[in-house]
């Protein structure tokens, strides 16, 4: 479809009297489970409303175009154009290392996914998820061709292995529903007219001024671009400061560069932030850790940053991180650990000899040893009882100053955006204009790492493209 057809509006004179007046496991799982599919059943065209309608989606992400699909399989006759200024889908290419993590298997109760939400998790406990979620949302991939298998931490991926898969499905969905994509351009300026419809101006590359089209129904799915923030803002709603979430740390103490490549299964990672005006129990989490050549990183450290992305914002991303590098072991247990070790081994050397049941490399074990002022040529038979307690401590309660944030590789997260309050969540309508809506981040929603942030982007659309398709039919 071009921008040609008549439900667009070129006359600039037109716009400025408009304007004037109105501001499956390893491919074998996900068959077996429960479906609810993402319906298509075809709306008898006699309840159509009329063909000429239009629906302009602002971002080709995976909100937009999963919304845009849902839409145009609920009307066939609505005409769906989705506008992108990059490359559409290009988050999907590189999430997940570029294998694309879908969705979660392991929380299928509603609650408990809302859960993974720093941002949303009071929301989204109602019906959002029960209206399409992670089963939804693997049951719709999986009958489009794409099989998916859950790996043992949940995160689900295509079997591939390749985030190339789910951009190829959803791109042959969008083309053989009709559904128009046109990259390139930006919708810079949305006002509603007395008609009820809304005026935007779209700016191309290649052209200093922009055009202007009437859409009957817009879809703001533009991500955490200052794009979807502006036009939001234009249309009456407020924003929430959008501040970077899931990021890594960066840690001062120059010691760790030669400790990069480390990785803790696990570990009870705390995050301290001096004048933090609240307690957030989430600032505790236990999981693996990674030492790199500027910090830490690994899910416990990213599920830390999302949690603490308000309060590590206002305190200039810095903070005091408590790390118990044996979670499993108590206090009063490890000094015995260590006692026996001692008395077994006396006569060797502490860089050499270290109890095996802490599960950590030598080069961790040295630098433990020089956080105590312990030089790794001692004997064992030298070491005070003192000094055993005070390792013994150390690695249960091992403090390191944050300094800032590092960005997760390309992936980057925001939390913040249009709130929440402000939108009909059973609809993803906003509660200020009517036929606008909105899904994806550009809400003040934000998820942990493993699959959740995909899926607030298919919910969101599946439900707002569900909520406009209907009301385009007449439903």
């Amino acid at each position: 479809m071009s921008f040609t057809l008549a439900r667009f509006v070129l006359l600039h004179s037109r716009v400025c009297s408009e304007a004037a007046t109105t501001t499956k496991n390893n491919g074998g799982l996900i068959s077996t489970l429960k479906k609810r599919k993402f319906t298509s059943t075809a709306i008898p065209r006699a309840q159509n409303k009329t063909s000429e309608e239009l629906l302009v989606v602002v971002g080709g992400g995976a909100a937009g175009v999963y919304g845009a699909i849902r839409a145009k399989t609920l009307a066939p006759n609505l005409n769906v154009v989705v506008i992108e200024k990059g490359k559409p889908l290009s988050k999907v290419k590189i999430s997940g290392g570029g294998r694309c993590n879908v969705t979660n298997g392991h929380c299928v109760d509603n609650k408990m996914l809302a859960e993974n939400y720093p941002r949303g998790h009071k929301e989204l406990r109602g019906a959002f998820f029960n209206v399409h979620g992670p089963v939804d949302t693997m049951s719709w991939f999986s009958e489009h061709g794409v099989r998916l298998k859950i790996e043992d931490d949940g995160r689900v991926f295509p079997v591939s292995n390749s985030s190339s898969t789910i951009i190829d499905c959803l791109m042959s969905e969008s083309t053989h529903l009709g559904v128009s994509l046109q990259t390139g351009k930006a919708v810079i300026t949305a006002s509603p007219t007395a008609g009820g419809k809304f005026l935007l101006g779209i700016e191309k590359r290649t052209f200093s001024s922009p055009e202007y089209v009437e859409a009957d129904y817009l879809l703001i799915a533009s991500g955490n671009s200052k794009q979807g923030y502006s036009l939001a803002s234009q249309l009456g709603h407020s924003i929430v400061d959008p501040v970077p979430s899931l990021f890594t740390f960066k840690i001062e103490d120059p010691r760790l560069a030669d400790l990069s490549g480390i990785t803790f299964p696990k570990v009870k990672a705390t995050l301290k932030i001096e004048n933090a005006r609240r307690n957030i129990p989430q600032l505790t989490q236990v999981g693996p850790v990674l030492v790199t050549h500027w910090g830490f990183s690994g899910p416990a450290i990213l599920r830390l940053s999302a949690w603490g992305a308000c309060v590590l914002s206002s305190s200039g991303y810095k903070g005091t991180l408590i790390v118990d590098f044996t979670p499993d072991v108590h206090i009063e247990d490890l000094k015995s650990i260590l006692t026996q070790h001692k008395n077994r081994f006396a006569k060797q050397k502490l860089s050499n000899s270290y109890p095996s049941e802490f599960g950590l490399v030598k080069r961790f074990w040295i630098y433990i040893l020089g956080r105590q002022g312990l030089l790794g040529d001692t004997l064992w038979a030298s070491i005070s009882k003192n000094s055993l307690i005070s390792l013994a401590h150390m690695l249960k309660h091992c403090n390191f100053y944050v300094t800032g944030k590092s960005q997760y590789k390309d992936e980057f997260v925001t939390a913040g955006g249009v709130p929440l309050s402000e939108i009909s969540m059973n609809m993803m309508e906003s509660k200020i204009q009517s036929h606008l809506f909105f899904a994806g981040e550009v809400l003040n929603v934000d998820g942990i790492t493993g699959g959740f942030n995909f899926q607030n982007a298919w919910s969101g659309g599946y439900i707002a493209g569900t909520s406009i398709g209907k009301r385009a039919v007449g439903a």
